[in-house]
C-alpha cells in the first residue's frame, strides 16, 4: 500500500471513554488530519481484554490501534498522528525544529505546572488552601496570557489549531465548569483578555466543533468529584 493511499476505516480504531479529556484531545486531532477510524467505548470498571492486551503497560485510554499495532498515552497519540498523516490536513507540530521543541515545553508546562494548581484548587475546601491554589494557577496562567499577547496570533503557534491548543484545550470547558460549580471566578476578559479570546476562539475551532465536549454530561460527574474530595478532608 503507498504511504499517501487512504486508510481503510477499519485499519483506525480509537479505545476510548466518554469524559476523558485526553481522548477528546485525540479525537480533536484526527480531525485535523481528516482521519476516519472506529470509536470503540471502554468501561474502566470492567476494561476490555482489547484494552489491557493493547496498553498492558498503564492500561488506560486512550489507545489509537493502526494498522494492528497500538500506540498509547494521549500526547504521544498526537504526535503519531501528525506524523503518520503528515500529507494530509494541518500540521499539529511545527516545521521549524525549534518551534517543535517550543512546543512540546510548553505542553509540558501545561502539564507540570498549570494543570496541578488547577485540580487543587477545584478540589479543595473554602479556605486558605484554595485561595493558594488559586493564586498559584492565576500566575501560571499569566505566562499563557503574555506568550499568546506577545505571539499576536489565533491560536499559541499560528492561525490554527496545533499541539499547545490541543493540550490546553480542554481547560477551555473545564475551566467554566469549575468556575459555575465553585461559584468563583478564575479567567475573566479583563484579568486575561487573550487568554479569554482564545478560548473562545478554539471552542469554535473546526475540530471542537467536530467533536463538542459534553459539558452538560460531565457537570454532574464533576459536582461529585468536588463532593467526594470534600469528604475525605
Amino acid at each position: 500500500m503507498d504511504d499517501h493511499q487512504e486508510e481503510a476505516p477499519e485499519k483506525v480504531k480509537l479505545f476510548g471513554m466518554w469524559a476523558s479529556p485526553y481522548v477528546l484531545k485525540v479525537k480533536w486531532a484526527l480531525s485535523i488530519k481528516g482521519v476516519e477510524y472506529e470509536y470503540v467505548e471502554e468501561d474502566l470498571r470492567n476494561k476490555s481484554d482489547d484494552l489491557l492486551e493493547h496498553n498492558p503497560v498503564h492500561k488506560k485510554v486512550p489507545v489509537l490501534l493502526y494498522r494492528g499495532k497500538p500506540v498509547a498515552e494521549s500526547d504521544v497519540i498526537v504526535e503519531f498522528v501528525d506524523e503518520a498523516w503528515s500529507y494530509r490536513g494541518g500540521r499539529i507540530l511545527p516545521d521549524d525544529p525549534h518551534e517543535r521543541a517550543m512546543a512540546r515545553f510548553w505542553v509540558r508546562f501545561v502539564h507540570d505546572k498549570l494543570s496541578p494548581p488547577i485540580w487543587k484548587w477545584f478540589t479543595a475546601a473554602p479556605g486558605e488552601g484554595q485561595k493558594a491554589a488559586l493564586g498559584a494557577a492565576v500566575e501560571q496562567l499569566q505566562v499563557l496570557e503574555d506568550l499568546l499577547a506577545l505571539g499576536g496570533k489565533d491560536f499559541f503557534a499560528g492561525e490554527s489549531v496545533g499541539l499547545v491548543d490541543l493540550s490546553l484545550g480542554a481547560l477551555a470547558y473545564v475551566i467554566p465548569m469549575y468556575e459555575e460549580i465553585i461559584g468563583v471566578r478564575m479567567v475573566t476578559e479583563e484579568r486575561f483578555p487573550s487568554l479569554s479570546a482564545w478560548m473562545g476562539r478554539f471552542l469554535d475551532s473546526p475540530p471542537v466543533k467536530d467533536h463538542p465536549p459534553p459539558v452538560e454530561r460531565l457537570k454532574p460527574r464533576y459536582r461529585a468529584m468536588r463532593e467526594a474530595f470534600l469528604n475525605m478532608g
